[in-house]
């Protein structure tokens, strides 16, 4: 292989690391809004459950838009099971399972930001690699 080819492929593989970076830093975008928006869950939860029954709240519905709502049972919260299901919970069991879910969040997190060290390491090997051939073509 002459180093011109040698050079492409390295230059090609560099590009894929640059994709698959870009790929993991939207994956960690996503994730970190998701954990955003459970934890704006929770503190409206622990808010609401402080209420007495039948109190008239300041309900935030996202998008920094709000509804005023009355809390007919606040030890009682509507959750997404998934799939499409909804149950009643304790306001207490809905928290616990929002804070389950952020853990699992935030591991998954913790796993993505791993693989991309990883990939950044490899990624930043390939460029030193390249660089180097096109100096010495070059130098």
């Amino acid at each position: 292989m002459t180093n011109d080819e040698e050079l492409s492929r390295l230059m090609a593989i560099a590009e894929q690391y640059k994709e698959q970076l870009n790929q993991l830093d939207m994956q960690l975008n996503f994730v970190q809004q998701a954990i955003n928006e459970y934890n704006k869950s929770m503190i409206t939860l622990k808010n609401i459950k402080k209420q007495d029954k039948n109190s008239e709240v300041i309900l935030p519905i996202g998008g920094a838009t709000y509804i005023n709502a009355k809390v007919s049972d606040p030890s009682k919260t509507l959750f997404d099971i998934g799939a499409g299901y909804v149950v009643e919970k304790e306001s207490d069991d809905a928290i616990k399972k929002i804070e389950d879910r952020i853990k699992e969040l935030e591991n998954n997190m913790k796993k993505i930001n791993e693989i991309r060290q990883k990939t950044e390491n490899e990624a930043t090997e390939i460029y030193q690699k390249a660089q180097k051939l096109y100096q010495e073509q070059n130098g």
